[in-house]
């Protein structure tokens, strides 16, 4: 289906890269490397450069550490989200975030896309959605409380429970008054799982693609990677690369990346594969 982030629209085919841009001194992958608005600004740009079509940005690491309040985290991101939108006004911009109020105000300052990666832990995120016709993000968690590390969760299935969630959350989306093209699903790796849920995930994801709902996917340095190869954050590009490759296959449409060159060059040589895009250049044994 065509998909509608905020103010840009894209058609049924395109596959989207969602480049990440931290505003956290503490980030697992970049230690903060765009802590400073002016390096984050030059992120954005360079990333742009490279062909994301959208920008996602936090406030607030997803594993526990110092509590970041909802003051704190608008400090971090809002006047942020308002420069990148006064100087990249195509750009879809991201922000990852599950608190409303922090919804609310990113959205006024021109942000098109809010990213609950905590599985609708404020009920009002969609509520603000609704209100700016903003696009959003409806993950599964397995209910976990944000910031919280999953501790021996089980799942009778767990695919199953990813759909049955991420659903649930995209129609309560809908009822309050998203729009049916601006609604995303994420099986969230990681979030609420454990490795062995993750690979069933990543495994299984044409089930959730069954769905209709247009899917996101962040694989980008995941733990699950890196236990399943025994590797440091820093080195998980490969395997990154290689759960890309299958998520591409099922159909997922957002890939949430640190590196934006290497992930669309997967998922496009997959789709070419797959039938679903031509070649750029074909002329072997024709010419």
């Amino acid at each position: 289906m065509t998909l509608k982030l905020g103010r840009s629209a894209f058609a049924d085919d395109a596959m989207l890269m969602m480049a990440i841009v931290n505003r956290t001194p503490d980030s697992f992958f970049d230690r903060g490397a765009t802590w400073e608005e002016d390096k984050a600004f030059d992120r954005v740009a360079r990333v742009v450069a490279e062909g994301a079509e959208i920008v996602d940005s936090g406030g607030i690491k997803a594993a526990p550490g110092v509590e970041i309040d909802e003051a704190e985290e608008r400090a971090r991101v809002v006047d942020f989200v308002a420069r990148v939108r006064e100087s990249f006004p195509a750009l879809v911009i991201s922000v990852d975030t599950w608190r409303a109020s922090v919804g609310d105000a990113v959205c006024g300052a021109g942000a098109d896309l809010l990213n609950d990666a905590w599985g609708g832990a404020d009920p009002e995120l969609v509520d603000v959605a609704a209100q700016h016709d903003a696009a959003i993000v409806c993950t599964h968690t397995g209910g976990v409380t944000p910031r919280t590390r999953p501790y021996r969760i089980e799942y009778d299935d767990v695919v199953r429970a990813a759909i049955d969630d991420t659903v649930a959350y995209a129609e309560r989306a809908l009822a309050a008054g998203v729009d049916r093209a601006s609604i995303v699903i994420d099986p969230a790796h990681d979030f609420g799982k454990n490795t062995f849920h993750s690979l069933e995930i990543t495994r299984r994801l044409d089930e959730m693609v069954a769905t209709g709902w247009p899917m996101l996917v962040s694989l980008s340095n995941k733990d699950f990677v890196g236990e399943t190869l025994d590797l440091p954050v820093g080195e998980r590009l490969i395997g990154t690369l290689a759960s890309t490759a299958l998520c591409a296959l099922a159909g997922a449409r957002i890939y949430r990346v640190h590196q934006v060159v290497e992930t669309r060059q997967t998922v496009d040589m997959v789709n070419s594969i797959a039938g679903r895009r031509p070649p750029r250049r074909a002329i072997r044994g024709i010419q």
